[in-house]
This record gives structure tokens, C-alpha cells and sequence, in this order.
């Protein structure tokens, strides 16, 4: 259980999604494309991301053991379809993690309180963070909502805080929690991953406070760069 006492408030909380924004999790969708075309054939490959698309849909969020599950209908003899389990929950995901990330989080450690803000289920995105060594690094700091924007005032329960900084590669987050927070919120576009390249070819969105092109790159950000009086006009490049 939680402690019932509320948590002491700090002066800056860094909030940092994990999917494209800490690890490469288009590189890990096409590993498991491969595999799934290696084990089944292309066209049950096609089903099993078809399925992946509607579960997303309907529920919010990436759900792969759920797709997974639906993806066995017709396949139960199939002796590659037991082992496809072991390979979700055993991937490698510390190989993905985007370079200097972990370097990243230390250099965040000393401005202030990182904490991973993710969607996702509760069974395959907690191992995911766990297996990429992002669970320890954040010494457990970690929240998983299934639409993390709209659950910021358990957030604020849990890590109550004068200042937050939102570190994601998805735009309409940062506008989400930005309309929510206001000026207590600076948010950090990451120019990372498909849902990145999709915005940055859409424009017409509300700015972000600082973008960058890669999550290295705020390992040369300091204190200041993310206060609300910071001169942000000046942080994209």
C-alpha cells in the first residue's frame, strides 16, 4: 500500500515518457514484425499488427500481449505460437535505449526529481522498463497510466512539486498537459521516433517550450532552461 501520508513537495519534478523518448521502441516493433514473419509467414504477420492497431484503438494505448492473445485464434498447434510469449517479456530492451540516455537521467538527478510518466498496460510496460534497467535507475520512480494526461492529479499526489517538466516525443501530450498545468509545466519535445516525424510534418500545433533532436541532448541544459521564467523562445534547435 501507499503511504498515507502525502509526500513532501520539491521544487522541480521531471516527468519523462519512455517509448521514443528513452528507448527505441520503433526499432523494437520492427524486430517483432521480423519475428513474427520468420515464425508465422507475412500473412499472419499482417493479422497480428491489424489486431495490434484495433486493441489500440479501442483501448488507448499499445497492448502487445493483449494482441498476443487475440493473434492464437486459428494458431493453437502451432509450436511457435507458446514461444512467442517468452520472447516479448525476454527482449533485450536494454539495447534500445537511445544513446546517453542513462547519462540523461543522472544529469536530471542533480536538478531535480525524474519520474517515468508512461501509458501503458500494467503487465508488459512495467517489464519493459524494468528489463531496459530503467526501473533501477529511476530507483522505482515510476507511473504507468492508460491515459497518463488526464490522470495528473494523481500525479501531483504522488510527487507533488512547485515546477514540472514534461519530456515526451508526442506533441499532443505536451498540449494536453500543458492546457492542464499551465505555467507550472515547461514541456520538452523529443524529435524521436514515428510519432515525432509525423508531427513535424503537420505543423500548426502549439509550440513547445524546448525542442530537441535527440534525449542526449539535455545533458546540456541547466536548472535554468527549465524554469517558467526561462527564456524558451531561444531553446529549440
Amino acid at each position: 500500500m501507499l503511504n498515507s501520508q502525502t509526500p513532501e513537495a520539491v521544487p522541480l519534478v521531471f516527468l519523462l515518457d519512455v517509448d521514443n523518448t528513452l528507448l527505441d521502441n520503433d526499432r523494437f516493433a520492427a524486430d517483432l514484425g521480423a519475428h513474427l514473419e520468420q515464425a508465422f509467414g507475412d500473412a499472419e504477420r499482417d493479422r497480428y499488427w491489424a489486431i495490434y492497431a484495433q486493441l489500440r484503438d479501442d483501448l488507448g494505448y499499445a497492448d502487445y500481449l493483449g494482441a498476443l492473445q487475440r493473434f492464437r485464434v486459428g494458431l493453437d498447434n502451432d509450436p511457435a505460437l507458446l514461444q512467442m510469449s517468452a520472447w516479448l517479456l525476454e527482449y533485450p530492451f536494454t539495447d534500445r535505449l537511445y544513446p546517453h540516455a542513462l547519462e540523461t537521467i543522472a544529469h536530471l538527478h542533480t536538478l531535480g526529481q525524474p519520474v517515468i510518466l508512461s501509458d501503458g498496460d500494467v503487465v508488459f510496460q512495467p517489464r519493459k522498463i524494468q528489463h531496459a534497467g530503467l526501473w533501477d535507475v529511476f530507483h522505482g520512480n515510476v507511473l504507468i497510466y492508460t491515459h497518463k494526461q488526464v490522470m495528473l492529479d494523481a500525479m501531483q499526489l504522488r510527487y507533488p512539486a512547485a515546477h514540472y517538466v514534461m519530456i515526451d516525443d508526442k506533441p499532443q501530450i505536451l498540449i494536453d498537459m500543458k492546457k492542464r498545468l499551465g505555467t507550472r509545466l515547461t514541456t520538452v519535445f523529443v524529435r524521436q521516433g514515428h510519432y515525432a516525424a509525423a508531427a513535424i510534418d503537420a505543423p500548426g500545433a502549439p509550440e513547445p517550450d524546448i525542442s530537441i533532436t535527440r534525449i542526449g541532448d539535455l545533458r546540456e541544459r541547466k536548472l535554468a532552461d527549465f524554469q517558467p521564467t526561462a527564456d524558451t523562445s531561444a531553446a529549440t534547435h
